[in-house]
């Protein structure tokens, strides 16, 4: 069979909407006087667990100190309950599949 004439693999991998709470650490890169910070992420994974398992190492290894994590589900679960999605944040997703991976869309830090 030519590679043209294969079927196409199908991907189990979904990507899901991650709100992770991070605390202060050494070296995390947060604003000086920050006590913390929301990360808005995407990541891919088989399921929403491994999507958090992968997001959480990640962050450890980027010297941040999750928290939390909560889980918003996927793009198509989302629409369902009637998130607004905009183009930017489609793409980012779709970035985060095609190169299964975690993307930080937005990092918003906490001040007392």
């Amino acid at each position: 069979m030519s590679e043209e004439n294969k079927p196409k693999k199908t991907s189990r991998q979904q990507v899901y909407t991650l709100l992770v709470e991070i605390g202060r650490k050494a070296g995390d890169g947060l604003p000086e006087k920050a006590t913390g910070a929301a990360l808005m992420c995407f990541a891919s994974g088989i399921d929403e667990a491994e999507a958090v398992r992968e997001t959480v190492a990640i962050l450890k290894q980027a010297d941040t100190a999750p928290l939390d994590v909560t889980g918003y589900g996927t793009l198509a679960e989302r629409e369902a309950e009637g998130h607004e999605i905009d183009e930017e944040e489609r793409a980012l997703m779709q970035r985060a599949l095609d190169e299964n991976s975690v993307i930080v869309a937005q990092m918003t830090p906490f001040f007392d």
